[in-house]
């Protein structure tokens, strides 16, 4: 297949698994958030770390948790909707 006047950014999207979610806030972020009450969920933002997609490999702590990200895979949403999280997709 040929491609006249590619652009590389249109293919460009880093993504992350679920297992390795919380090493973009940190461990003492995670921590804090478990002391927290079960309303106040931490918000992780993967676009702001330069990730664009949340893949569903692995397990997640039983923490609700807030994910931000462009693209989530079907299996990733179910995961985190099982531990009580929700996911927002941004433009």
């Amino acid at each position: 297949m040929r491609h006249f006047n590619i652009r590389k950014n249109k293919y460009f999207c880093p993504s992350v698994n679920l297992d390795k979610l919380w090493t973009l806030v940190g461990e003492d972020a995670r921590k804090e958030a478990a002391g927290a009450s079960a309303s106040a969920a931490p918000v992780i933002d993967v676009t702001a770390h330069g990730i664009f997609k949340v893949l569903g490999k692995g397990q997640l702590p039983e923490q609700p948790v807030v994910v931000r990200a462009k693209y989530v895979s079907k299996l990733a949403e179910k995961k985190i909707k099982a531990v009580g999280g929700a996911v927002q997709l941004v433009a």
